[in-house]
């Protein structure tokens, strides 16, 4: 388990571092109505919510054949279908005002298939049919960007690349569609893992992370030591990757979402023995970008040369000490950013030994550098949150609840993703996706999260629950029965969000994929 005297230390290098169910069958007899199966505009249905304020089978079923029938021309079914839009929306609306919780969101990947007519209508609609008031989109994952390819300032390509949809916008169409519908609508988007296509870019390879082996995150992925061979991460001190993020930003933000949150604020997953940093060359902290903010975390030029033969060798020995005095007679000890200076010596007192002094400076320069590492997650998803802030957008942060626990005497989870460092002024998203077939290690880990919340700050905590409505799966339990357990025991909790739609939907979320629908 975690060690409790090495979190307080690297605690401490960091904080001195001046930088309802709707019934089973209704997904898929909806699915099925969308491509023609069922027939035609049935009778009136009833417009009640149940108490997850989801509507019933029937109204969903009637709502998609007006649709249908309008997108084949008939005027009348198209205004009995805006009509029954309106009212769902308003339905929808004052149920989440009186429902526990009043904002419950979706995690959705829209596809380049989306942009045939109608379909968009058809997502959405089936999004207020289970309840959701929010949608989070996702923008930007897995190496392309959900923006128009005749739009498009970023270095990623375009999701959506069909000959004639050059100027087809799937992130503002998304956003309108959903704002008609009163959801609100906010931008999903990875951090630091800018995907395979990054890493193949020959002027980019200097802005990838780099760790004490010579491996980039893109080759340490295809060697098969990350969770996702897909994944590749920069070093979050490169300017480059810094401005390239930036102009990514600001084309999303130019759509206006309702929200941005940030995903993979982190560095990869290892696997196996990979799964924990335990010795400094594990750290990605060896790009030019990061070494060089190292360095000048120094306080002094005894400090700097440490700090560049610990990197360099993985540890001090005696020699190194002695050394370093040698070079910088003048200077009293090495110090850095979280180093507290020693008392100053009494006349006729001997400096320490440099075999005295080897062990503590090695495990000092192990928590520098572990907090280096760390500080530049942190920095960099506060730059990007500040972009979103200025242009009057709520910002957001997603982690693993576990993501920052330490492993054995001296080891770190390999992400790093220490969150309970993550600005306040964010909302804060754990994924609580726990598996213990109970919803109790799912409980545990928002309480975990709720314990760790700094000291005078109040961000608001919205969980991500994994699961699907009306049944288990993955030994997690149905989404009703992990929601009524954590209202149950976070009433205080107001906004929960769940992954994904397409668990949801998942032939709705197939048709869509491979444009099977018409």
């Amino acid at each position: 388990m975690a060690s409790h005297s090495v979190k307080a230390r690297l605690r401490g290098s960091l904080q001195r571092l001046t930088k309802p169910l709707l019934a089973p069958s209704l997904a898929l007899a909806a699915g099925l109505a969308s491509i023609g199966v069922l027939p035609g505009i049935g009778t009136k249905p009833a417009m009640a919510l149940n108490a997850y304020c989801q509507v019933t089978q029937e109204a969903a079923l009637a709502k998609e054949n007006l649709r249908k029938a309008a997108l084949e021309g008939d005027g009348a079914a198209q205004q009995q279908y805006q009509a029954m839009v309106r009212q769902h929306t308003e339905d929808l609306r004052q149920c989440r005002s009186r429902t526990w919780p009043q904002r419950q969101a979706v995690w959705v990947r829209l596809y380049p298939c989306d942009l045939q007519p109608g379909i968009l209508d058809a997502l959405f609609d089936r999004m207020v049919n289970l309840g959701y008031n929010e949608v989070y989109v996702e923008a930007f994952y897995g190496g392309q960007v959900l923006l128009p390819q005749g739009d498009n300032p970023t270095v990623w390509p375009s999701v959506v690349q069909a000959p004639g949809y050059e100027r087809r916008d799937l992130l503002a169409e998304s956003i309108e569609k959903g704002r008609q519908r009163g959801l609100r609508v906010d931008a999903w988007v990875f951090a630091l893992n800018f995907g395979y296509s990054y890493g193949l870019r020959s002027d980019r390879e200097q802005v990838l992370a780099l760790n004490g082996r010579g491996q980039t995150t893109y080759t340490y992925a295809k060697a098969g030591d990350s969770s996702n061979p897909d994944e590749v991460f920069v070093d979050p001190y490169n300017p480059q990757a810094q401005a390239d993020y930036s102009r990514l930003m600001g084309a999303i933000l130019r759509r206006k979402p309702d929200g941005v949150l940030f995903d993979y604020v982190r560095y990869p997953r290892g696997v196996g023995a990979n799964s924990v940093a335990d010795s400094v060359d594990d750290l990605w902290i060896y790009g030019q970008a990061s070494r060089d903010a190292l360095f000048r975390r120094a306080v002094n030029q005894q400090g700097q040369e440490l700090i560049r033969r610990y990197i360099s060798r993985g540890h001090l020995v005696d020699r190194d000490i002695q050394e370093v005095r040698d070079l910088y007679p003048n200077e009293a000890e090495p110090l850095w950013q979280s180093r507290t200076p020693s008392p100053p010596l009494q006349a006729g007192q001997e400096p320490p030994t440099p075999a005295s002094l080897r062990p503590r400076l090695n495990a000092e320069l192990w928590q520098l550098s572990v907090a280096h590492a760390v500080q530049g997650v942190v920095d960099f998803v506060k730059v990007a949150g500040e972009q979103v802030q200025r242009s009057g957008i709520e910002a957001g942060a997603v982690f693993f609840p576990e993501g920052n626990q330490t492993v054995g005497t001296g080891g770190y989870d390999s992400r790093l993703q220490y969150w309970e460092r993550f600005p306040t002024w964010m909302t804060w998203h754990p994924m609580a996706y726990a598996v213990c077939g109970h919803t109790g290690c799912i409980l545990d880990g928002v309480r975990r999260v709720q314990s760790m919340i700094p000291s005078g700050t109040s961000p608001t905590v919205t969980p991500a629950l994994a699961g699907i409505w009306g049944q288990a799966t993955y030994n997690r339990p149905a989404l009703e029965t992990q929601m009524e357990a954590l209202r149950r025991s976070n009433p205080e909790i107001t906004s929960v969000s769940h992954f994904a739609y397409s668990w949801q939907d998942p032939e709705f979320d197939r048709v869509r994929k491979f444009c099977s629908l018409q």
